[in-house]
C-alpha cells in the first residue's frame, strides 16, 4: 500500500545512505538510515492509523486520550495525569480536549479538592466512539500492521530498551 501519488522505483533512504557514504560519513549512514526509517514508518503508521479513525472523526492524538479515558477506572482522570501518561505537552492536551470536548466526547470539570486541577470525564458517546474505534483499529491496523510476527517482537524489544535508555520511563 503505497503512501504517496506514485511509487518509487528505488528506495530513497537507501540512495540517502549512499550518499552519506560518498560523502565521507560511512560511520553514521547506517544510524542515518536507521533513523530516517524510524520517521518514514511512524509516518506510513499514522497515516493509516488516521484513515481508520477519520470515519469516527478522530485523530490519534483524540483517539489517545478516548482510549486512556476509557481504560481509567471510573472513565475519568486529572487532565494533568493524562498529558504525564500520554508523553504530551498540556497545551497540545488542552487543544485535544478543546475539540473533544467539542465533539460531545469528553467533559471538563473542576476536582472537587484543587481548584487548579480539571478533571476529564468520558461521556457516554465517547465511551462508544472509544470502543468503536479501537475495535476499528484493531482489525484494520493492528492485526495487519505489514510487520512480520517476530519483527513484532523484536521491534518492541528494541525501541522499549531505546525509550528506557532515553529516559522514557524508569526501568
Amino acid at each position: 500500500m503505497p503512501n504517496r501519488p506514485t511509487e518509487l522505483s528505488r528506495d530513497p533512504i537507501a540512495e540517502a545512505r549512499r550518499n552519506w557514504e560518498r560523502h565521507g560519513w560511512g560511520e553514521v549512514a547506517a544510524p542515518m538510515a536507521a533513523v530516517t526509517s524510524v520517521m518514514r514508518v511512524q509516518q506510513i503508521l499514522l497515516a493509516r492509523a488516521q484513515q481508520v479513525l477519520k470515519p469516527f472523526r478522530l485523530t490519534f492524538a483524540r483517539y489517545e486520550m478516548i482510549a486512556l479515558l476509557s481504560f481509567s477506572r471510573e472513565k475519568q482522570m486529572l487532565m494533568s495525569k493524562a498529558s504525564a501518561l500520554l508523553q504530551v505537552h498540556p497545551t497540545s492536551v488542552t487543544n485535544t480536549v478543546d475539540r473533544l470536548e467539542a465533539a460531545g466526547l469528553v467533559e471538563r470539570r473542576p476536582h472537587a479538592s484543587d481548584r487548579r486541577a480539571v478533571l476529564l470525564i468520558l461521556t457516554d458517546e465517547g465511551r462508544r466512539i472509544a470502543e468503536e474505534s479501537t475495535c476499528a483499529l484493531n482489525e484494520q491496523l493492528f492485526a495487519e500492521t505489514g510487520f512480520e510476527a517476530e519483527d513484532v517482537a523484536v521491534v518492541n524489544d528494541i525501541f522499549t530498551r531505546f525509550r528506557a535508555r532515553s529516559g522514557d520511563f524508569i526501568t
